[in-house]
């Protein structure tokens, strides 16, 4: 099987989601890393890109550069992998698609819906495939709650709960750190803070899982340290299409949590809880039953969860792997081959206007709008 051409924009040396993307994309052997702009600083960025063992004439300055430089190569890259800040995300993504690109987005996809609608028009008109790495989605024992609420194991979903909350930007006195000020910058971030940093992931769980969308919500932000523009706290209620009920928390000043990112699903005969520091296992409970603990890598799971399992029971696999399941879902989706259900620009698109319509909801005291992209309300 040859393997695919892949390109980096962003995720530089230093870079938090960078090293994830490069373990991922190469985990199975379908990816080699064969063009990159890894970094706004372009000498810096090249240097990088060589030691990773790209070619010096691949080793772009720019994503620009690295654009004009890879469209008319016969061994053109495959996929570009967008991993730079929210601000740039639609500019590129864009020129990428209108190129013939295949792109894979880190989230948010785009600062505004009206920007998420246009790139979710441009992949339909090109054929090309935009992804957003919502990634934990992609890992095994998620995918086999998806599976289990597909198949009725806990019947029709009554409630979710979710979260994701942290509490490493809890320190005021570390408000200037760069790496931290970005996040409630409206310049930098877009509309929203910790609600389109973190909480879109645990919204964009919750469909995922019960394979339903968001209809409406209700929003509660708050800027717990008073220099910060955008909100390190917010709760949101939410019910989607199916009537489901949800409840969504998100933070980044909740000191003494980690990682934070939990989803639990109840419905009429059962119900089921995981969480993303212990991502192995998922508790089920059937109605008056014993709660049980589903491992991965156990006999009796679905194909699914089976196939994006690497190693054997009770060795854990973690982040860069639960990515990899995304590139190995890209992968198949390139060569048109059988694939899993990886987040699409639709996702994205989903994701964005409900970051639009949390803030709208929070300004107005919380009161309930529809969470849909106005493409979508009929």
């Amino acid at each position: 099987m040859k393997r695919l051409n892949w390109g980096m924009i962003g995720g530089g040396e230093g870079s938090q989601i960078g090293p994830a993307h490069r373990m991922g994309a190469q985990a199975d052997g379908n990816f080699v890393l064969a063009a990159g702009a890894l970094d706004h600083d372009a000498e810096r960025g090249k240097e990088y890109a060589q030691r990773l063992g790209i070619a010096e004439d691949r080793a772009y300055g720019n994503w620009k550069e690295m654009l004009e430089g890879e469209k008319n190569r016969d061994d053109r890259v495959d996929l570009v992998t967008v991993a730079t800040p929210n601000s740039t995300h639609f500019e590129i993504t864009k020129s990428f698609l209108e190129a013939g690109f295949n792109v894979l987005c880190e989230k948010p996809m785009t600062m505004t819906v009206e920007e998420s609608e246009e790139i979710v028009k441009i992949a339909e008109a090109t054929g090309k495939i935009c992804a957003v790495n919502y990634c934990y989605s992609a890992y095994p024992m998620v995918r086999e709650m998806r599976n289990m609420v597909a198949n009725g194991d806990i019947g029709k979903v009554r409630l979710i709960v979710t979260s994701f909350s942290h509490g490493h930007h809890g320190d005021a006195t570390d408000a200037d750190n760069p790496r931290v000020r970005w996040r409630y910058d409206p310049a930098m971030a877009g509309v929203s803070g910790q609600f389109a940093d973190c909480g879109i992931h645990a919204m964009h769980m919750a469909s995922f899982v019960a394979g339903d969308e968001v209809r409406t919500l209700s929003a509660d932000f708050a800027s717990t340290i008073a220099s910060r523009e955008l909100e390190d706290d917010a709760m949101v209620n939410f019910r989607m299409e199916g009537g489901t009920v949800g409840r969504l928390w998100t933070s980044s000043v909740a000191i003494g949590r980690q990682h934070g990112f939990d989803i639990q699903v109840f419905g009429e005969t059962g119900g089921m809880k995981w969480f993303s520091e212990q991502p192995n296992q998922v508790m089920y409970t059937p109605v008056g039953g014993r709660t049980q603990i589903m491992e991965k890598g156990e006999g009796g799971l679905s194909d699914e969860a089976s196939r994006l399992s690497r190693v054997a029971i009770a060795h854990p696999e973690g982040f860069p792997m639960a990515v990899a399941n995304i590139y190995v879902d890209l992968a198949a989706a390139i060569r048109g081959e059988p694939h899993g259900d990886y987040p699409k620009a639709v996702d994205g698109l989903r994701s964005m206007a409900a970051v639009h319509q949390a803030v709208a909801s929070a300004n107005e005291d919380g009161a309930w709008v529809d969470a849909r992209p106005p493409m979508f309300r009929t």
